[in-house]
């Protein structure tokens, strides 16, 4: 029983620490893979896509994180489909576990998942300039540092 206590207790260290309120370093170049849901095109979401009717598309998307003062931080995202590098300004909660955020066009839920690993959910509504509505939440894993 000691055991398992102490290996419970290992586990949860991670954790632990950012719910204490350690704010992560998030600088780097993170890339996540899933599925959007698309209603109209964009950059990373061309196609024939409908105003009217949802679509699902794959997609791999990078965000480099180039800069962090504390809780605020700022960088990029891209896609391998769009030769655009689209500003994004994030801040996160007082716990450093989770964060929200914003780009041109739409906005972001961020949830720090470990040092290496977060979801990012993102949204957009249709008064962007693409007039597009799109959802999309993905794992996203640092590159090697």
């Amino acid at each position: 029983m000691k055991y398992w206590t102490l290996v419970l207790a290992v586990m949860g260290m991670p954790a632990a620490a950012l719910a204490q309120g350690t704010v992560p370093d998030l600088k780097g170049t993170w890339t996540g893979t899933g599925p959007s849901v698309v209603y109209g095109t964009t950059q990373h979401h061309p196609g024939a896509g409908s105003d009217d009717t949802p679509r699902i598309h794959e997609i791999e998307f990078t965000l480099a994180v180039t800069g962090q003062e504390g809780r605020n931080l700022w960088g990029h995202n891209y896609s391998k489909l769009a030769d655009i590098n689209e500003p994004f300004a994030w801040s996160l909660s007082s716990s450093g576990r989770t964060g929200i955020g914003a780009d041109t066009d739409g906005y972001y839920q961020i949830a720090v998942e470990s040092a290496d690993v977060m979801e990012v959910c993102y949204a957009q509504n249709r008064l962007g300039p693409s007039h597009s509505i799109i959802t999309a939440c993905r794992t996203y894993k640092r590159v090697k540092r």
